[in-house]
C-alpha cells in the first residue's frame, strides 16, 4: 500500500544525534502507512553506520546527496518520496508520538492546505538557558509556540519552523521546491527558504496553518550556546533576507533604508535596555545581522 506521508530527515555531520530523530518517527502512532527517508547530505561522519541497523525497518530508506545544501537535500528527499504529503525533522530533533497522524489528519479535513507545522520546545540537555538569550533569540534555534490552539498563518514572519515543517507535494512541484539559493549550506548559516515558501503559498491563496500538537523538542547543540552561535546566525540572516527580497523582486533602494533604519533601531534598543543582558544582547544581535543585510544592498546599487 503507497504511503500516506513521506517523514524526511536531512542531516549532516549530525550521526550523534541522529539516532534519536528516526527512532521517534518509527515510534510513532500512526495507524496508516508512512515512510521515513534519511537524506545523507554529504556527511563524513558515521552517518551511514547509525543508519544501517535502522535500514531492518522496510519503512525506512537511506538516501546519499552528495551535493551539500540543506535545500537541495531537501529536494532530494521529496523526489524520492512516494506520498503525496512531506513532513520534514531535522536531524536533532525527536518527533512526538502523534506527529504523524496530526499532520495528516489536517491535510486531510483541508484540501487548500499547503503548509502545516507545530510547536517546537528546546531541550538544553540538562542545562538553564542561559541569562542573555531573549525569547526572539530562541526562535533562532528553532523555538516555535504560538498558543494551544490551531493558527491560520496570515504572515510569513510566523512560518512554520524547519524542524517541524510539512507541506503537500503539489505545492512544492508548482513552485520549483526549495530554493537553492536559501538554506543552510554546510556550516554557512543561511535560512528564510520556509518563510520563502509561505510567501508564496499566501499569494496562491493557500492556506498555511500552526498545529500545536504536531509537536517536537529540538535538542540545543552545545555549539549553539554561546553569544558568537547567534552572532553569526544573524549575520546570515541578513544575507538570508536579502536574498528572499532579491527572489521577489524587492531589491533596490529601499533595501538601504529599511537596513538603516533597523541597524540604527537595533543600537538604540541595545543602549536602552542597557540594563537587561537579555535584551541587550537581542537588540544588538538583531543590529549585527542589519550590517550583512545593509552591506548587500549597497553592493547591489553600486554594481547593478
Amino acid at each position: 500500500m503507497s504511503p500516506r506521508i513521506s517523514a524526511i530527515i536531512c542531516t549532516h555531520n549530525r550521526a550523534g544525534y541522529l539516532a534519536g530523530a528516526i527512532a521517534s518517527l518509527l515510534r510513532q502512532e500512526f495507524r496508516e502507512p508512512y515512510e521515513v527517508l534519511v537524506v545523507d547530505n554529504a556527511s563524513t561522519d558515521d552517518t551511514r553506520t547509525i543508519v544501517e541497523p535502522f535500514l531492518q525497518d522496510s519503512r525506512l530508506r537511506y538516501v546519499p546527496e552528495p551535493t551539500l545544501g540543506l535545500s537541495v537535500a531537501r529536494n532530494t528527499g521529496a523526489t524520492h518520496a512516494a506520498a503525496p504529503l512531506l513532513a520534514y525533522l531535522d536531524d536533532d530533533a525527536i518527533a512526538s508520538p502523534q506527529w504523524l497522524r496530526v499532520l495528516s489528519e489536517a491535510f486531510q479535513a483541508d484540501e487548500n492546505l499547503a503548509i502545516a507545522g507545530g510547536r517546537v520546545l528546546l531541550d538544553w540537555e540538562g542545562r538553564l538557558p542561559p541569562r542573555w538569550l531573549s525569547a526572539t533569540l530562541a526562535s533562532s534555534l528553532g523555538a516555535y509556540d504560538l498558543g494551544n490552539a490551531p493558527v491560520k498563518i496570515q504572515q510569513p514572519g510566523q512560518t512554520p519552523r524547519g524542524v517541524n515543517y510539512a507541506l503537500r507535494r503539489d505545492f512544492w512541484e508548482s513552485v520549483g521546491g526549495f530554493s537553492e539559493q536559501l538554506g543552510r549550506v554546510g556550516n554557512t548559516l543561511l535560512s528564510n527558504e520556509e518563510l520563502h515558501l509561505t510567501e508564496l503559498a499566501l499569494r496562491q491563496g493557500k492556506t498555511v496553518r500552526y498545529l500545536p500538537d504536531a509537536e517536537v523538542t529540538h535538542r540545543v547543540a552545545p555549539e549553539r550556546r554561546h553569544q558568537g552561535w547567534f552572532l553569526e546566525r544573524s549575520w546570515w540572516q541578513g544575507v538570508s533576507e536579502y536574498q528572499r527580497e532579491r527572489l521577489t523582486g524587492k531589491a533596490g533602494l529601499g533595501q538601504v533604508r529599511r537596513g538603516g533604519d533597523r541597524l540604527l533601531r537595533g543600537l538604540y534598543h541595545s543602549l536602552r535596555y542597557g540594563n537587561d543582558p537579555a535584551l541587550r544582547f537581542d537588540n544588538l544581535v538583531y543590529a549585527y545581522g542589519q550590517l550583512s543585510y545593509l552591506g548587500l544592498a549597497l553592493r547591489h546599487l553600486v554594481w547593478r
